[in-house]
């Protein structure tokens, strides 16, 4: 109770200083109103989204000489990812950095980052982010959701984490795993014949630890953040996703700015997003070090074991594209980017 009445006066306080159009305002040095807006996220705290947050904030601050002072809620704070985007999408929270998927609840082909086994590795990931389709893809993320994209980038490969060890495909049937609240990846870990539920993130450790979930995945980085090694230590590189790093505000008060703080913006995003993608590779083989140093046990599928769940996974994406999923034609697309 003590918690969800401090996310409510967190969220109030946010909407009644951070928005431009209704915040807090000071004069400057020549007359110039000083701003200040609100970050907010939904990772743990040391994770390469977490840090890339952090620095955003601070170039932005920095480049502005102070008079746009962003002020960077960290955790979950703010409630989990589906609200504090639509916290931004209103106006109370300015700017939002976490994984791009999340984004495919309202750009419907953005679901694509969410299938498995559909991107090889995270160059394949930015020629994606770099093509005409992506390009599209941001601009309707404009028109329906008024939600503007300032920096993206790959990150870190996304691994599963159980309680029993999982080395096949078939190992998966029928467990209860935890999937965050994106359609794609109930239906993809669906047609891995587990049982998905849709958790909270920060709900998983507890999950896994009781029972209640019996497996979960997330980004190497993250999950090890929130300690998913510990209630789920049979740690399974499966690599089914790239996961991603977004930076984006409110299109309604980008608009309003001036050029020279746009610029600032959209530099900084793209500094941070790089950030994200340094750290995650950098880090990537440390952090499954850190695991196996605390007790998880790490399994690589042998290449008969991983062509399963790739033959599985590309297997159904007639069917998904038929659904509407995604529009027809766009794996394609994506897998022709590779290399």
């Amino acid at each position: 109770m003590k918690k969800g009445l401090l996310v409510v006066l967190i969220v109030f306080l946010c909407f009644s200083t951070a928005l431009v159009a209704e915040g807090s305002k000071e004069s400057g040095t020549a007359g110039e109103e000083k701003i200040v807006m609100t970050f907010g996220e939904a990772d743990s705290l040391g994770t390469p989204i977490n840090l890339a947050n952090a620095l955003f904030c601070k170039l932005v601050t920095e480049r502005t000489n102070g008079m746009i002072t962003v002020n960077h809620i960290a955790g979950e704070s703010l409630g989990n990812d589906i609200q504090v985007i639509e916290q931004m999408m209103e106006g109370s929270v300015q700017f939002y950095g976490d994984v791009a998927g999340w984004y495919a609840n309202w750009v419907k082909d953005l679901a694509i980052l969410n299938w498995g086994f559909t991107f090889d590795d995270n160059d394949h990931v930015q020629r994606f982010f770099d093509s005409s389709s992506f390009e599209a893809l941001s601009n309707e993320l404009i028109e329906n959701a008024g939600i503007k994209i300032l920096g993206i980038s790959p990150t870190q490969p996304r691994i599963l984490f159980s309680r029993k060890p999982v080395r096949r495909l078939n190992d998966l049937k029928g467990l209860k795993m935890r999937v965050p609240d994106i359609r794609t990846y109930m239906l993809l870990w669906q047609t891995f014949e587990t049982n998905p539920n849709r958790v909270a993130w920060g709900e998983v450790y507890l999950g896994m630890k009781t029972g209640l979930i019996e497996a979960a995945e997330g980004p190497i980085g993250a999950a090890y953040g929130a300690k998913f090694h510990e209630s789920g230590p049979n740690v399974t590189l499966t690599n089914h996703l790239v996961s991603t790093y977004q930076v984006s505000m409110n299109n309604e008060l980008f608009e309003s700015l001036s050029p020279e703080y746009q610029k600032i913006l959209l530099e900084a995003g793209q500094e941070a997003a790089d950030l994200a993608r340094k750290v995650a590779e950098e880090g990537t083989i440390e952090t499954l070090d850190k695991m196996v140093d605390e007790g998880a046990t790490l399994i690589e599928l042998s290449p008969a074991a991983r062509e399963e769940f790739v033959k599985k996974s590309t297997s159904a994406v007639e069917t998904m594209e038929n659904d509407g999923e995604w529009r027809k034609g766009l794996w394609q697309e994506v897998r022709d980017l590779a290399e």
